[in-house]
């Protein structure tokens, strides 16, 4: 792997001015902003926690993870599937490789709840590999890629905003369904309307049997 951006590491030999940049940044990496006056009031305890060293950045990664603030602006209001995309970006800093992960991930965020999938993200050997216990996480790059195209979908998700391409389907699946989520809400390509229904037959016509049949079970329908 290799870094989009600078990564920012602290430790017990950290100064307030350091880690203080270190929340900056992990709010940028996590919620994509910072948070709102009203939101700052729930996460007051770990942050005053965090900027005296109490906690590092893992655990505190883990407490805003769990909190109503992260899940109220990714998780409430998205499908499970979006919802793991978001969490692989905003904790490994890239984007799912492919559905089988996906479907990992989904089943233990069925049988273990929000709490257990996000810690078993924060624990898993990939985490610990890429930023330990004192580095905030950040958006990276792979070494290779199936194809152009999963390069400029996995950049793309770590460039955009939350919601921007909509709050259901992950990217991985915007062409295979020959949908258009540019603004915000999925729906068939702009170009030859009339021909809208034979492009996503084709698209579904390409992926086989078996890998519909996950992936509308994972959206929530039956195949």
């Amino acid at each position: 792997m290799t870094t989009i951006a600078p990564s920012i590491t602290v430790s017990r030999h950290s100064t307030p001015t350091e880690r203080q940049a270190a929340l900056y940044a992990i709010y940028q990496q996590v919620l994509e902003r910072q948070p709102y006056a009203h939101e700052r009031k729930h996460l007051a305890k770990i942050e005053k926690e965090f900027l005296s060293d109490k906690i590092g950045v893992r655990r505190f990664l883990k407490e805003l993870g769990h909190s109503q603030v992260y899940l109220d602006n990714f998780y409430h209001n998205s499908s499970n599937m979006k919802f793991l995309e978001c969490c692989f970006k905003h904790f490994l800093g890239r984007a799912p490789m492919d559905q089988a992960e996906i479907a990992y991930y989904c089943d233990i965020l069925m049988h273990k709840g929000v709490v257990g999938m996000i810690t078993a993200l924060l624990d898993s050997d990939e985490y610990r590999k890429a930023y330990g216990c004192f580095t905030v996480p950040f958006a990276r790059e792979q070494g290779c890629y199936a194809s152009p195209r999963a390069y400029l979908e996995s950049n793309a998700l770590n460039q955009e905003l939350n919601g921007r391409r909509g709050r259901s389907i992950p990217t991985m699946y915007w062409h295979q369904l020959g949908l258009d989520c540019e603004a915000g809400v999925c729906q068939p390509v702009k170009q030859n309307r009339s021909a809208q229904p034979d492009l996503i037959e084709s698209n579904l016509s390409n992926l086989n049997e078996a890998a519909i049949a996950d992936l509308l079970r994972l959206l929530g329908a039956e195949p």
